[in-house]
């Protein structure tokens, strides 16, 4: 059935000056965000601590640490929030264009604080105990977090005007890296005031439930998404009564010259109508998605070498301190590759989305990831030996995964797609991502005879396949259209305006 959208809401919001509401709803967004990146990183120093504490090996001989988490053991702590992750960001993206962004995204926050007060809570003396009830906490928390990638993404897009969109999208995913610091920083924290090992890997899990509280409880301040009201629940004047208190504005019916189109907004995810329309677009922003996370959790292969070059961390130095100063040592140092890396990228992401757009970050992040892997995999034994050289390297590849893909593949999702399958489209997106996420993480390992995760095929030919991973990354960006300055609604194709100029910045973008 055809019938005419109401967009006189939706065309003041296009058009508005940059306001506080715009900061407010970028803070809630970010606030839950930031929430998912500290819970999932956190695991790290919490892994670290549980093998110290429960497997404390009283044989070791000199020079090997006290306890080391089983590879059995560390694979289920990761996957069960891998696979958390990716069930949530299939199911609450769904849910949002069902129920409503701001709904769903309750929903998700308050199973993330839930979740991460039980994850510290874990009960059991015996190390499967323990190991059992927090993988089963670490799924339902990966469930939340996975909801609130998309939910955050669409909410703060569909608030945001046309011209600074990408920003505030981009400021909501840079989130992630304020979560990082603030992980390393509470760890550092705890580690300063707490003496026993086991006490301080759970004080940094139930830390993790502030953040999320935080979120659940500012997310009252904000009605729901105009988009969603008017185009999905199809109660326009309620769009336009919120709005108008948002925006502190009285919005009138008609007070723009808008020729609206129809369409035909009956059709689904599975239709050929979608197909035709957005096929190209899901697939495009999905494969993106799946192959920068190849890259981005295979983190991994490079961190373990650097940081024993480097002489932060290595099995030597962590037989001769405790397990407290072991952890602490290992948050100053991926604090400092944060900062180093990470951040400069996300903040830089920020700046420069609305001015170049995201297609060109896209595949000049992709670009300069190819050439780094190559560069470390053609003189790896060089760059091994030169741990300066190593850690310029690594910080580049993920300096410009951070201002362009990491971020880019979070944007795009969330605007190219029609309002009532937006949330979807983008956990669709995201859960493809999930899946490149456990092939970086756990696909380059096999299982030696020693029952200990060695390398498959060599350090140096994986830094191959990811280098012909990124670039397939970049030929699937070609394919992702550029979307900086246009109105959702052109971009989804739900409408069709008489003065197209009106939506689109004075550029034809």
């Amino acid at each position: 059935m055809a019938r005419a959208h109401p967009l006189n809401v939706l065309a003041t919001l296009d058009r508005a000056r940059t306001q506080r509401y715009h900061f407010a709803a970028a803070a809630i967004a970010g606030t839950g965000f930031l929430a998912g990146a500290y819970n999932l990183f956190s695991i790290i120093f919490v892994a670290r601590l549980i093998g110290r504490v429960y497997y404390a090996d009283e044989t070791a001989t000199p020079g090997e640490p006290g306890g080391q988490l089983p590879p059995d053991a560390a694979a289920a702590l990761n996957g069960v929030a891998f696979s958390g992750t990716f069930v949530g960001q299939l199911a609450f993206g769904w849910l949002g264009d069902r129920i409503g962004r701001r709904r769903a995204y309750g929903w998700t926050l308050a199973l993330m604080a839930v979740s991460s007060a039980a994850s510290g809570l874990s009960f059991g003396r015996e190390a499967k105990a323990v190991l059992a009830t927090l993988c089963f906490f670490r799924f339902w928390l990966g469930v939340g977090v996975g909801g609130s990638y998309s939910l955050s993404a669409v909410i703060i897009a569909e608030y945001a005007n046309k011209r600074t969109r990408g920003a505030f999208v981009a400021a909501v995913h840079a989130m992630q890296g304020v979560g990082i610091l603030l992980g390393c920083t509470v760890a550092l924290g705890v580690c300063s005031v707490v003496p026993k090992a086991d006490h301080v890997w759970r004080v940094i899990l139930v830390a993790g439930a502030v953040p999320a509280a935080l979120s659940f409880y500012l997310r009252t301040k904000l009605p729901e998404t105009a988009r969603y009201t008017a185009l999905v629940a199809r109660e326009p004047k309620r769009a336009a009564a919120d709005m108008s208190q948002v925006l502190r504005t009285r919005i009138q019916e008609q007070d723009l010259d808008v020729s609206v189109g129809r369409v035909d907004d009956e059709w689904g995810l599975f239709s050929v109508q979608f197909l035709k329309s957005h096929g190209l677009h899901l697939l495009a922003t999905s494969s993106a998605c799946f192959l920068l996370s190849v890259t981005y959790y295979s983190q991994n292969i490079l961190q373990k070498d650097l940081l024993g070059k480097l002489g932060w961390v290595s099995p030597s130095a962590a037989a001769s301190i405790g397990a407290v100063q072991e952890v602490a040592r290992l948050a100053r140092a991926q604090a400092l590759i944060a900062l180093c890396g990470a951040t400069p990228g996300y903040i830089l992401s920020v700046v420069l989305i609305d001015v170049l757009g995201r297609r060109r970050l896209q595949l000049a992040g992709f670009t300069v990831m190819t050439l780094s892997m190559l560069a470390l995999a053609i003189s790896y034994d060089h760059w091994t030996s030169h741990a300066a050289g190593f850690f310029a390297l690594y910080n580049l590849t993920f300096f410009f995964a951070n201002v362009g893909p990491n971020t880019t593949t979070f944007v795009a999702p969330a605007e190219l797609f029609p309002a009532r399958l937006r949330c979807t489209c983008h956990g669709v997106a995201m859960a493809a991502g999930r899946a490149g996420a456990v092939l970086g993480a756990f696909g380059f390992l096999s299982k030696g005879a020693d029952s200990k995760y060695a390398s498959g095929i060599g350090t140096r030919n994986e830094l191959f396949v990811l280098a012909g991973t990124n670039f397939l990354g970049m030929l699937m960006s070609l394919f992702v259209p550029e979307t900086r300055g246009a109105s959702l609604e052109v971009l989804s194709k739900e409408v069709v305006y008489e003065s197209i100029d009106m939506f689109m910045d004075s550029n034809g973008e």
